[in-house]
C-alpha cells in the first residue's frame, strides 16, 4: 500500500495552445473495460486488459509498434503480473518483447483510487527526461512473464508514445 496523489490538468489542445500554455504531453486514447470474472480474480488470457488496449490504441489511431514505453499496472502478484503479460502480448503482438515495461509502484506502493493519476504524471515524466522508470527491486524473473522489463535503474529511451495500464476491483 502507499500515499500519494497527482494533480493533472486536462483541457483541449487547441484552447491550451491559444493561451500559450506549455503543453507536457497529449493522451490521444483511452479506454476502460470490466469482466465480471470475479472480485479480485484474473483470468489468464487478459483478454479485457487486453480490448482496453486495442480500444485505446485504436482511439489514438496507433499502431502497436508506435508504443515506446508500457507503464504497467504492475502490483507484483503472480496472477496480476501473467495477465498483464498476457494482455500485453495479446495487444502489442511481437513488438511486445521490443517494449520496456516497468511499474512505478515498486517505487510508491499502491494508492488504489490515487494510483492511475500517479502512473499518468510519471508517464509525462517519462517523455519529459526521455527515461523509462524501473521497477526497484525486481530480481528474480517469473518464467511467464517474459518481456522487457526494467529492473533496479531507469533506462534512457526515446519516448514519443507511452502506455499506461492499471485495473481495478470488480
Amino acid at each position: 500500500m502507499g500515499e500519494g496523489a497527482a494533480v493533472l490538468v486536462l483541457e483541449d489542445l487547441e484552447h491550451a495552445r491559444a493561451r500559450g500554455a506549455d503543453v507536457l504531453c497529449e493522451i490521444s486514447g483511452y479506454a476502460t473495460y470490466g469482466n465480471a470474472y470475479h472480485m479480485t480474480g484474473l483470468t489468464s488470457e487478459g483478454l479485457e486488459m487486453a480490448r482496453a488496449i486495442d480500444s485505446a490504441l485504436d482511439q489514438a489511431r496507433l499502431d502497436p509498434t508506435g508504443i515506446d514505453y508500457v507503464n504497467a499496472h504492475g502490483s507484483g502478484t503472480r496472477q496480476n503480473d501473467r495477465h498483464e503479460t498476457a494482455a500485453v502480448k495479446r495487444s502489442l503482438g511481437p513488438h511486445a518483447y521490443k517494449t520496456p515495461m516497468s511499474s512505478i509502484k515498486s517505487m510508491v506502493g499502491h494508492s488504489l483510487g490515487a494510483i492511475g493519476a500517479i502512473e499518468v504524471a510519471a508517464c509525462v515524466l517519462a517523455l519529459r527526461k526521455q527515461a523509462v522508470p524501473p521497477t526497484a527491486n525486481y530480481e528474480t524473473p517469473d518464467p511467464e512473464c517474459d518481456l522487457d522489463y526494467v529492473p533496479r535503474k531507469a533506462r534512457q529511451r526515446k519516448l514519443k508514445h507511452v502506455l499506461s495500464v492499471g485495473r481495478g476491483f470488480g
